[in-house]
C-alpha cells in the first residue's frame, strides 16, 4: 500500500530493477540529484565504472572481494570484505571508494553499494565490522540499533552519509518524525535520504513457513514540498525522502525491520541535522528513565537473543 500527494516516491521489489542490479537509484529518477543506491544479488561480479561517483560498498548478506583502481592506469588492489550472514546479524566491515573509482565485486550473497555525486577525492578507506560505532537509540517501544559506518564521525568523505538500523519487533523508529529539507546553519541540514528495506521473523520466534515479514513506513509533507507516503514495506523495497517529514518506520508484531539510509544534498558542509516535527517532539521527553529493549544489541555472535557485553552507546538524540 502506497499513498502519494505528488507523485510515487516508494518502489516495491524488482520496479527499479535494472542492467542485472536488483536496485538502482540515481539520477535517471526525475527530481532526484544527490544520492544513488544499487543493490545486487550475485552469485558472480558486478562492475562499478570509474565516474565522478564516491561509493560506500556494505555486504547485507554473504562475503565479497572487492577488486578497484583508483586511477585507469594504476595497480589493482583487492580488498576482501568479510560480510555476514544477515543484516540482523550486526554490524559488517565496509569500504568507501573516492570518485574516479573503478571496483569489480565478487562473491555470492546480497550486496548494496551507497553512491553520491562528488568532486573531492578521500582516501580508500576500509572499516571492519569490529570499528562500526553501533548505537542504541531511544528506549522502550521505541529502541533501534543503528550502525554509524558512514556518518561524519565515522567515515572522511565529500558528500556522502550512510547508516544502517535494526528495529525489533513492536518497536517504532525514525521517530519522533522529522526532516532535513533545508539549509539551517548549526539547526538543519538538506539532505536527500534513501531507504533500502529487508524483513525477517524475529529473533527466537517459531513461525510457519508461509509468514511473510512486513512493515510500515510514513512520509509526510513540508513546507518544501508535498509527498504522502504511508507503505507497508518488505525486503527488497525502496522509499525516496527527497523533503518532508519522515517517520515513523514500525516494526509489526513478530517481525524484525531492517533499513539502509544513504544521504547526500547541496549543502556546503557535509552535517546530518534534523528538525523533529513539533506536533510530536515531546515523544523524546518520555523516553527519560525508561530502559533501552533489552533484545538489542543485536550481534553475529548471539543470533538468537542480545549480547550484553557487546560494545555499545546509548543516544537518544537523533530520530533514526
Amino acid at each position: 500500500m502506497s499513498r502519494n500527494a505528488d507523485r510515487d516516491w516508494f518502489y516495491s521489489r524488482d520496479r527499479l530493477a535494472r542492467d542485472g542490479w536488483a536496485a538502482v537509484v540515481d539520477s535517471s529518477i526525475n527530481g532526484w540529484r544527490y544520492t544513488g543506491l544499487r543493490v545486487a544479488e550475485l552469485g558472480g561480479d558486478a562492475v562499478l565504472r570509474a565516474e565522478p561517483i564516491e561509493r560506500v560498498i556494505v555486504p547485507l548478506s554473504g562475503s565479497f572481494t572487492v577488486r578497484y583502481r583508483t586511477d585507469a592506469a594504476g595497480d589493482e588492489t583487492v580488498q576482501r570484505l568479510a560480510g555476514r550472514e544477515s543484516v540482523f546479524h550486526g554490524p559488517t566491515d565496509v569500504l568507501y571508494l573516492p570518485i574516479g573509482t573503478s571496483a569489480t565485486i565478487e562473491g555470492r550473497g546480497r550486496v548494496a553499494v551507497a553512491e553520491a555525486p562528488a568532486t573531492v577525492a578521500h582516501p580508500v578507506a576500509y572499516l571492519a565490522a569490529s570499528e562500526v560505532p553501533v548505537e542504541l537509540r531511544g528506549a522502550g517501544r521505541s529502541s533501534r540499533q543503528v550502525h554509524n559506518f558512514g556518518t561524519p564521525q565515522a567515515l572522511a568523505a565529500d558528500r556522502i552519509i550512510v547508516c544502517e538500523v535494526i528495529t525489533p519487533a513492536e518497536n517504532w523508529s525514525s521517530y519522533p518524525p522529522h526532516k532535513h529539507d533545508e539549509s539551517v546553519p548549526g539547526s538543519e541540514s538538506r539532505l536527500e535520504e534513501i531507504y533500502y528495506f529487508e524483513t525477517a521473523v524475529t529473533r527466537g520466534a517459531a513461525a510457519p513457513a508461509t509468514a511473510e515479514p512486513f512493515g510500515y513506513m510514513r512520509t509526510y509533507s513540508s513546507d518544501a514540498g508535498p509527498i504522502d507516503t504511508l507503505a507497508e514495506v518488505r525486503t527488497g523495497d525502496v522509499a525516496l525522502v527527497p523533503f518532508g517529514w519522515h517517520g515513523p518506520c514500525v516494526a509489526a508484531p513478530g517481525y524484525d525491520l531492517y533499513y539502509l539510509n544513504v544521504m547526500a544534498g547541496p549543502d556546503a558542509e557535509r552535517s546530518w541535522l534534523i528538525t523533529d516535527d513539533p506536533a510530536h517532539a515531546w515523544i523524546r521527553d518520555t523516553w527519560t528513565g525508561q530502559d533501552v529493549d533489552a533484545r538489542l544489541p543485536y550481534t553475529a555472535s548471539d543470533a538468537s537473543g542480545p549480547n550484553a557485553s557487546a560494545d555499545t552507546e546509548t543516544e537518544t538524540g537523533t530520530s533514526l
